[in-house]
């Protein structure tokens, strides 16, 4: 994996915007050629820059709400995660796999947690079965467990989930 050059900055930039467009036009409106583009961009993903997935509008596919989900491991709990114990990490892949509504899980650090995973749900109810399910199969080894909770159909959220405001935050120089 090489360092990024300018022009691959503006084809990750204007594929934030758009990642549908074709090579031809993003060729046209950065001023190079279309197989440049193209080799550029096979570049980028082979290198793991750029994977594709679109947002859905999470309330219009019936998920209607997010949680922000913290908690903190116990001492047994830690010592297994730290050593890296084979079967604490295939129980770990395999209620990931359990729960597919789990669209982001890693250690961190703030509030006094190590752990934080984003997920999406039906309702409440689903939410609240989802805790249940936490509690059942992770509880032994939990030590503080806290959520934030996020209504997908408010008409609160002043921001929606997406990648395109992040062009100016990393545009180089």
């Amino acid at each position: 994996m090489g360092r990024l050059k300018k022009l691959d900055y503006e084809i990750l930039f204007e594929l934030m915007k758009n990642s549908k467009i074709s090579d031809r036009k993003l060729a046209k409106m950065i001023g190079v050629s279309q197989p440049t583009v193209t080799r550029r961009r096979a570049s980028l993903e082979r290198d793991g820059y750029i994977t594709y997935s679109g947002i859905p509008n999470f309330a219009k596919m019936g998920l209607t709400i997010m949680a922000f989900n913290f908690l903190s491991w116990n001492a047994e709990g830690e010592e297994l995660s730290a050593a890296h114990s084979e079967d604490f990490l295939d129980k770990v892949a395999l209620f990931l796999k359990e729960h597919p509504n789990v669209i982001f899980a890693s250690t961190g650090s703030g509030m006094g947690m190590g752990r934080v995973s984003i997920s999406l749900h039906k309702s409440y109810a689903d939410h609240i079965s989802f805790i249940r399910r936490l509690q059942v199969e992770w509880g032994r080894y939990i030590a503080k467990r806290d959520v934030f909770l996020v209504s997908l159909e408010s008409d609160n959220v002043v921001r929606q989930l997406g990648f395109d405001q992040l062009i100016e935050y990393i545009r180089p120089g």
